[in-house]
């Protein structure tokens, strides 16, 4: 391996942008998959922070003190239902247990006080630990730098990485992985009282948020959440909540809403309309029960409808004017505003150079939105009709099943991604045997 640049094995080569808990997931399985002696992909992970460091302050998207929105039992491994080399599944998920969650807190000796405490969600900053102690118990390839393109000829990729040092390398890879949220430190307007999400989270750590009569967070899904989450232990006197829905919607958590997220094996049979209704009402644009009982504890924070059409000036203060489809425009101040709507589903578009954007339109279509890529994605979640393969997790929730975008069945994305041929060719046959009994 040359410093400027890695080829690949005999093996597969399997390159994820991000090394965060789907990396992991995908890395550690296939790690497994090798003790055992099975085919699997090597796999490499390229990260601009370090391991887990979307979830750790500094990486822009919390202070690492906020705690997990899901239960962290629902690990790399979660729900340990292999189902990717027939003969070998039942190996695999006891393999596996070796990386989980509780395996992590025996190997630090607090697994019976987590216990004792009634299993707590952990702060971001622990489940940062929990991901680089998998990393290092399997040794993950992991190259530090910041993706500047990716170009594909048709039969593989090369990504450009650009380091901290001002070097830069290109590694070639036979499939690609696009993880993680892209950037946090864009906001909506250039003002110095609109804070991006990096922005507000750096001055979170150093305790200088500074004071306000009036705050917005605009958002209404987990980022914005974990924000206002934030915000109420500041100084405000108000603090608004501007999203485009009715209301601020509570994450269904009930065991019906949850086993859709761990076990998408019943989401094929569901309608388009039943789809979007489900991950409008768990998912997109909802707040956890735990920040919401904070919200509702507290008079200050008030929701107002509609979406930012426009951003000025107004004497040193933001003037945020919403757009409401039944109603007129309406104009609201503040002296501080914190844009947190969160990543850009389509973020890595702007690394790919035209002839391999070219390419990801002819296998899905013209336009390029997000709306096409969620309906191109398979159920390897990879993007159908496209070579070399485009895995898009954080995109597949509405094809595939609502877990995959977040942390709900990080086990069963690593089965799609790393299926053998075998299990491909079970699949098949056991498709054709249904269609014959119809």
């Amino acid at each position: 391996m040359t410093e400027n640049s890695m080829t690949p094995d005999a093996a597969e080569t399997l390159l994820v942008v991000g090394a965060g808990p789907k990396a992991l997931a995908v890395a550690a399985k296939a790690a497994v998959m090798r003790d055992l002696g099975l085919p699997a992909p090597r796999v490499i992970a390229v990260d601009s922070h370090a391991v887990g460091g979307n979830w750790e302050a500094g990486g822009g998207w919390t202070d690492g003190r906020h705690r997990l929105g899901t239960s962290p039992e629902k690990d790399i491994g979660f729900p340990y239902r292999a189902s990717i080399a027939p003969g070998h599944n039942h190996e695999i998920n006891a393999a596996m247990m070796a990386y989980s969650w509780s395996s992590f807190l025996v190997d630090r000796g607090t697994y019976a006080e987590w216990i004792d405490r009634g299993r707590p969600n952990p702060p971001h900053h622990n489940w940062a630990k929990y991901l680089q102690w998998v990393a290092q118990k399997i040794n993950l390839e992991l190259v530090m730098g910041t993706v500047s393109s990716v170009s594909s000829d048709g039969a593989g990729w090369t990504v450009a990485v650009s380091s901290a040092d001002g070097t830069s390398r290109t590694l070639q890879a036979d499939g690609l992985m696009i993880s993680g949220p892209g950037r946090s430190d864009r906001a909506l307007a250039s003002h110095p009282k609109v804070l991006s999400i990096a922005e507000f989270w750096n001055l979170a750590g150093r305790r200088e948020i500074p004071p306000s009569s009036r705050a917005a967070v605009i958002g209404g899904g987990e980022t914005a959440g974990s924000a206002l989450d934030e915000l109420v232990r500041h100084d405000a006197m108000t603090i608004s909540v501007i999203s485009p829905t009715a209301t601020i919607y509570t994450r269904g958590e009930s065991f019906f809403e949850n086993a859709l997220f761990s076990d998408p094996s019943k989401w094929a049979a569901l309608s388009t309309v039943e789809r979007r209704d489900v991950i409008r009402r768990t998912d997109r644009g909802v707040f956890s029960v735990r920040v919401q009982e904070t919200l509702i504890g507290d008079a200050r924070v008030h929701h107002l409808q509609g979406r930012v059409v426009r951003v000025a000036d107004q004497a040193g203060s933001v003037a945020l004017t919403l757009h409401n489809e039944l109603r007129s425009a309406q104009t609201h101040t503040f002296d501080l505003v914190v844009d947190a709507t969160g990543g850009q589903p389509l973020w890595f578009m702007e690394l790919f150079d035209s002839a391999t954007t070219d390419l990801l339109e002819l296998a899905i279509g013209w336009p390029l939105d997000s709306e096409r890529l969620e309906l191109s994605i398979g159920y390897d979640l990879a993007v159908t009709g496209l070579e070399p393969k485009l895995y898009l997790p954080n995109l597949a929730g509405f094809a595939q099943g609502p877990g995959f975008p977040n942390l709900s069945c990080l086990g069963e994305l690593s089965n799609r991604v790393l299926r053998s041929d075998g299990a491909k060719a079970k699949d098949a046959k056991n498709s054709q045997a249904r269609s014959g009994r119809r």
